[in-house]
């Protein structure tokens, strides 16, 4: 699923910023003072990505049907594990990730200052938090649901392994409409995909 997912850039408008998921204490860490918040030994840092744009009509009028009240669509997402939040490790995995073309909507975050240099627009703003999720809507439902997944699933999970969890989850949200076909469509990228480990056995 994680290299079907790198086989696409995101494009259009896109929402960036970053999560903080809680894992396991590393075994290296263990025997040290468990620090507080952001910080934390039990919380990993991930760069989330999504696709946003303004509904048609027809879907504007749809949502308002259902009693929704979004005021954009999202396409494609992508969660990407990061070891820190500096400019140099952001950088390259965002230009990666997302076309040069783009418009890309964040926080002011100092991580992300040299955006204007990479794509074509960068809109920064001071976000309060009670506005992150109005601002960044789409970001914060992909976070909020890639956790809620996880825990209910796994209860807990361990850092060097959040990332594969990540793949699944931006598979099968990238792919919510062809739920029936899913299942083929896993397996198909499955066949087609040349695992390197075991060509690497001793």
């Amino acid at each position: 699923m994680g290299y079907s997912e790198l086989l696409y850039e995101l494009d259009g408008i896109v929402e960036l910023d970053e999560g903080y998921f809680s894992t396991e204490v590393p075994e290296e860490q263990k025997d040290k003072h468990l620090k507080r918040g952001r910080g934390s030994q039990r919380k990993t840092k991930v760069l989330v990505m999504a696709e946003t744009g303004v509904p048609s009509v027809e879907e504007a009028v749809k949502a308002r049907k259902r009693g929704q009240c979004k005021p954009t669509k999202v396409g494609r997402i992508k969660m990407i594990v990061i070891d820190d939040l500096k400019a140099d490790t952001i950088d390259p995995i965002a230009s990666q990730s997302i076309t040069t073309e783009s418009t890309i909507v964040t926080d002011d975050s100092s991580s992300y200052t040299n955006f204007h240099k990479i794509f074509k627009e960068h809109h920064s703003q001071v976000i309060p938090k009670e506005r992150i999720g109005k601002v960044l809507p789409w970001v914060h439902i992909a976070i909020s649901n890639a956790k809620r997944t996880i825990l209910d699933i796994f209860h807990d999970v361990k850092p060097e392994y959040l990332q594969s969890y990540l793949n699944e989850f931006c598979y099968k949200f990238n792919r919510i409409y062809f739920r029936e076909t899913l299942f083929d469509s896993m397996l198909t990228t499955a066949i087609k995909h040349k695992n390197h480990f075991r060509y690497n056995i001793a």
